[in-house]
């Protein structure tokens, strides 16, 4: 049996990515549920957070979101039985990695997938919906008749922001990187979706944005990483398709919130001076908290199943941006693309 994992020998080097045999798994501790995997979505490594949370180790398991069959229990195990569909995210310390034919996880850390959900589906969601609901339910408080600009709309999470946005009742504009992207963002249902496309570089996302709201800014802004300095004085170069922090905060409303996932933003002090003008808040768009503070643990299984994800997905409310499945002997090459960022949808291994 083989297992997906990450090699980094040195800093500053670029992962590479090995199969790696592994005996046959005992059997499941008290609180422990064996699944046999069958589809596991592919998610860019953050080597520098394991780093810092200590967990930093030479081979790092690969692929965190999985949906399953469930075929023994943990003699504590509570929430399932054999036989029973699972989809979950594996935790930061996990051992396990997701792309292995079968893998031990906590129970706490699934749920019951719904019937009619397909495996990839399940996998290929569930990051990207927990992202999207922590940003517009738990840090935006978005509500009906609100203004969401998400940044980059068509990628994997910004498809599940958009949708997310609009079940909410909120007015959703869009930023596309491409013309096909554009074309895609149209094609969404249910379809109301202002679209700006910034392809050309012709195009001034804050001056479309006070337009579209007729000067009074977006009320949530949900970005997809931010240029922090003028191009020529940039360390490392970001792609101008990115807005400038200041074209951010330029295109807020009065009492505004601005939801990055920049997390070496940098704010001088006339950013936020402009801020405290505007009674404006930024919030710092995490999704890994959940599974770093044990104390939400309830509310973070709530999330994935009852409140949101697995619920609205059985419901067609999500609609995921999701790459063909692919098969496990290509999962080394996927991998690779996903973490040089060059994957424009959601890449899932199918068993």
């Amino acid at each position: 049996m083989k297992a997906l994992y990450g090699q980094q020998n040195s800093p500053g080097e670029e992962m590479t990515f090995v199969f790696q045999e592994r005996e046959n798994l005992p059997a499941p501790r008290d609180h422990e549920v064996k699944v046999q995997v069958r589809a596991c979505a592919l998610s860019w490594v953050d080597t520098k957070l394991l780093s810092e949370i200590k967990l930093k180790k030479e081979l790092v398991p690969v692929g965190r979101e999985i949906s399953g069959v469930v075929l023994e229990v943990g003699s504590k195990v509570t929430f399932f039985q054999p036989d029973d569909e699972v989809v979950g995210i594996l935790p930061l310390d996990s051992e396990e990695s997701g792309v292995c034919e079968v893998i031990l996880v906590h129970e706490h850390y699934l749920v019951h997938k719904p019937e009619k959900v397909c495996w990839a589906e399940a996998a290929g969601t569930v990051r990207d919906g927990l992202r999207a609901y922590t940003a517009l339910h738990y840090l935006a408080q978005a509500s009906p008749g609100s203004s969401v600009l998400v940044l980059d709309g068509a990628s994997p999470f910004g498809t599940i922001a958009i949708q997310l946005a609009q079940h909410r009742g909120a007015k959703v504009i869009s930023t596309a990187h491409s013309l096909e992207d554009k074309q895609y963002l149209e094609r969404l249902r249910p379809a109301g979706a202002r679209v700006i496309d910034v392809s050309h570089g012709k195009i001034d996302v804050a001056e479309s944005c006070l337009e579209e709201t007729g000067g009074l800014g977006v009320d949530i802004v949900l970005d997809a990483g931010v240029r922090l300095y003028s191009s020529e004085d940039d360390p490392a170069p970001r792609s101008p398709l990115l807005p400038h922090k200041h074209d951010i905060i330029t295109l807020l409303g009065v009492g505004g919130r601005w939801i990055t996932t920049e997390k070496e933003l940098q704010l001088d002090p006339p950013d936020s001076h402009s801020l405290f003008l505007k009674g404006a808040t930024v919030s710092f768009l995490n999704d890994e908290v959940w599974n770093l503070s044990n104390v939400q643990q309830g509310k973070y299984l709530d999330i994935l199943w009852w409140s949101y994800i697995m619920d609205k997905l059985s419901n067609s409310i999500f609609r995921p941006q999701l790459d063909e499945p692919i098969p496990l002997y290509e999962a080394k090459v996927s991998m690779e693309i996903v973490q040089k960022n060059q994957a424009r949808k959601r890449q899932v291994i199918q068993f």
